[in-house]
């Protein structure tokens, strides 16, 4: 029985009183994760719901059609196999990946697809020639308790604020790159150990992207000391988010990384220079006094160019360029003969002398 009012709105509707044993047996996503601690705890008392979601509301689902997606991230961050039958318990969102799936939250509960591994259901409006079309799901309904639609936010950790604590901040790198796969997590993840290996305590984050738990993970490999994303904030993705949410999620999300010991901040802001969030943080006076200096990750030459171009116009000063393009040879050669910032190879990045001389002089 598929279900199909906001959370706020009043119920008229037929309502699913949920078994527990059915919540338990659902697979989990990744944005689900706080949720499914709760969950463990006590699954009682739950219900599904018919209305119109919003960005972030948890769903069930179930699959009726394997696609791109053909795992499902669990909140430990394991690849859980999908059958079609499975019960999924995921949460809406809109998706921005030139690379997958450009995605929004649907009107309706009507039949929708997976448009991310860690656990995002909307509605595909375009998608990249060279992909298998999205995993078909089947929205139940809304997840919720006490007539409420629950949503990530309601067991997020962390909030976001306007209020900010930045000028005692410690200093902070941004990564930022010309696209998604363009090396940035990864230059992240070495920066992090580079700067470990130092002897510094390092704090590392994702401000913007699609929730999922391979980049926090890196980053812990890497050495951070602590990691935090966006959907400890409660978002499941970024794209579509109203910009002011956005600007205070990276100024929050720098204010939560900066616990006591922390010597430098790290930070990744997913997609290209391009993208509109990301496009309007570098503009922002906001983001000049957050973030001290850039490191930029290209997958070529002329995109280095660019966006080394971009930032530098916005008044941003970029440390480096790293990234994909340093997988070639010849690539970094081309950079570094038409671009007047540093361009090191990603696995570098490692080596503490080389991360150490990308520390920002303090403001």
């Amino acid at each position: 029985m598929s279900l199909a009012v906001h959370p706020n709105e009043s119920r008229t509707a037929a309502v699913i009183h949920l078994d527990p044993v059915r919540l338990r047996s659902a697979k989990k996503a990744y944005t689900t994760r706080f949720l499914a601690d709760t969950l463990a705890l006590d699954a009682g008392g739950y219900e599904l719901l018919s209305g119109k979601p919003s960005a972030g509301d948890v769903v069930l689902a179930r699959v009726t059609e394997i696609g791109h997606h053909t795992r499902l991230e669990s909140p430990a961050s394991r690849r859980q196999s999908m059958f079609v039958g499975d019960e999924i318990l995921v949460a809406f969102g809109n998706r921005y990946a030139p690379d997958q799936f450009l995605a929004v939250v649907p009107e309706d509960l009507g039949p929708c697809s997976l448009v991310a591994g860690g656990g995002l259901a909307a509605k595909v409006l375009k998608q990249h020639d060279d992909i298998d079309k999205a995993t078909a799901i089947e929205p139940i309904g809304l997840l919720a308790k006490n007539g409420k639609v629950l949503n990530l936010q309601d067991f997020a950790p962390h909030r976001v604020s306007s209020e900010t604590q930045l000028p005692g901040r410690p200093k902070v790198i941004a990564v930022l790159g010309t696209s998604m796969n363009s090396g940035k997590s990864t230059a992240l993840g070495c920066l992090v150990n580079g700067l470990s290996r130092a002897g510094l305590t390092v704090a590392a984050g994702k401000a913007t992207g699609t929730g999922a738990g391979n980049d926090p993970m890196l980053y812990t490999d890497g050495g951070a000391h602590h990691v935090l994303d966006f959907t400890d904030f409660g978002f499941p993705t970024t794209y579509l988010l109203d910009y002011e949410t956005v600007r205070g999620l990276l100024t929050s999300l720098i204010d939560a990384l900066t616990t006591t010991g922390i010597d430098v901040v790290v930070v990744e802001i997913a997609d290209g220079v391009y993208q509109g969030e990301t496009a309007r943080l570098l503009q922002d006076p906001v983001f000049h006094t957050a973030v001290d200096r850039v490191v930029f990750a290209a997958a070529d030459a002329l995109g280095a160019t660019a966006g080394v171009q971009v930032l530098r116009q916005a008044g941003i000063d970029v440390a480096a360029v790293s990234g994909l393009l340093t997988a070639s040879p010849l690539a970094a050669q081309e950079a570094s003969g038409v671009i007047d910032a540093r361009v090191i190879d990603t696995f570098d990045l490692c080596d503490p002398a080389t991360a150490l001389e990308l520390l920002p002089e303090r403001k």
